[in-house]
């Protein structure tokens, strides 16, 4: 088994880059989700798990936060957690659709959220670069206080590798705010044409000169078929401003890519922990790796932040903290607007 590199920093300084902030429409939220996103299984399980009612949007709402605050707090390993947004889909002209858009998580929420909780929550927002106002809308964030911006290709309906939005990708790179992009097939929301998934398309912003973090390490997301496994590994030695989270590698569909990613220690400074919170962490990996009591300790773990750190770290998987990112990307923001980077 490879051994997992030091990872310089103090206990319980790890910033988990991939955390998602659900909520249901209520009051000025600004958020959305149609009735066939509702009855989807990811949100039917969201609301058995955190014992949710639709029926009362504001406390269900209440309840979510109150519900991650309480892990996060707990986690022996993981301090901060950027909250991540969901943008809506947008028509050629640059308009919503609200008749395409089956959920969306609006940045003033996420924003509002962050401040709101600043020892515990970093704000991702999310911003579809083919809406009319993309760049004031990125300008307005940052300004703000920002970390991030997430995008979903699949489910937000643009190509990332399309040449329109190179400004986009050169304002990103101005204001040093990384693009988190899913990568690879979407299930948990509506995706429509999942070839815009493959991160060869992330190239455009990357000559940008935009920090990228693939999410979930590059993997496909179809079981041991990993395509993008030779993807990874050139970017890496590319492109300087590459990275990819571990968010969700724990899972069935994306083990394929966490059982190669931990032979190659050589890109483990480039890999970012994340969790993909709310969805489970599995210790199925370490079956057939790891002694039995190691595995009994994963299974006693119910922590979802603490049982990610463990569990790739048992799979001999290296990884850094999202800090890495701010310090090289972020030296121009406000100082209340950075977390600790005190490693």
């Amino acid at each position: 088994m490879t051994a997992m590199p030091q990872l310089k920093q103090r206990e319980k300084s790890l910033i988990d880059c991939h955390v998602h902030l659900a909520a249901l429409p209520e009051g000025t939220n600004g958020c959305l989700i149609s009735e066939k996103m509702l009855k989807s299984p990811l949100f039917r399980f969201l609301l058995w798990k955190h014992q949710l009612s639709p029926t009362d949007p504001a406390a269900a709402n209440r309840k979510y936060i109150q519900d991650l605050l309480e892990e996060l707090r707990a986690s022996q390993h993981v301090q901060q957690a950027v909250l991540l947004g969901m943008d809506g889909v947008y028509t050629n002209d640059g308009r919503m659709d609200p008749h395409a858009t089956e959920f969306l998580i609006s940045n003033d929420y996420v924003l509002e959220q962050a401040k709101a909780h600043p020892n515990e929550f970093l704000a991702g927002v999310s911003i579809n670069p083919q809406r009319i106002d993309a760049i004031e809308e990125l300008q307005r964030c940052a300004e703000l206080g920002a970390t991030l911006v997430k995008v979903l290709p699949n489910a937000q309906q643009f190509d990332p590798g399309h040449y329109r939005y190179k400004k986009f990708y050169r304002e990103l790179a101005r204001l040093g705010l990384p693009l988190l992009s899913h990568v690879g097939y979407e299930f948990s929301l509506i995706g429509k044409d999942q070839s815009v998934g493959d991160p060869n398309r992330l190239q455009t912003a990357l000559e940008e000169g935009a920090t990228v973090i693939a999410a979930h390490g590059c993997s496909y997301g179809l079981m041991v078929y990993e395509k993008f496994y030779p993807t990874i590994l050139q970017f890496v030695n590319r492109y300087p401003n590459f990275y990819a989270d571990i968010s969700a590698l724990t899972l069935p569909n994306r083990l394929g890519m966490l059982l190669k990613l931990r032979h190659h220690p050589e890109i483990f400074d480039r890999l970012i922990f994340g969790t993909d919170y709310p969805l489970s962490v599995f210790h199925l990996p370490l079956w057939g790796l790891a002694s039995f009591s190691t595995i009994r300790r994963m299974m006693l773990t119910t922590n979802r932040f603490d049982r990610q750190y463990l569990v790739c770290q048992n799979m001999g998987l290296g990884f850094v903290s999202f800090n890495t990112i701010i310090q090289s990307t972020q030296p121009s923001l406000p100082s209340d607007a950075l977390p600790s980077t005190d490693i």
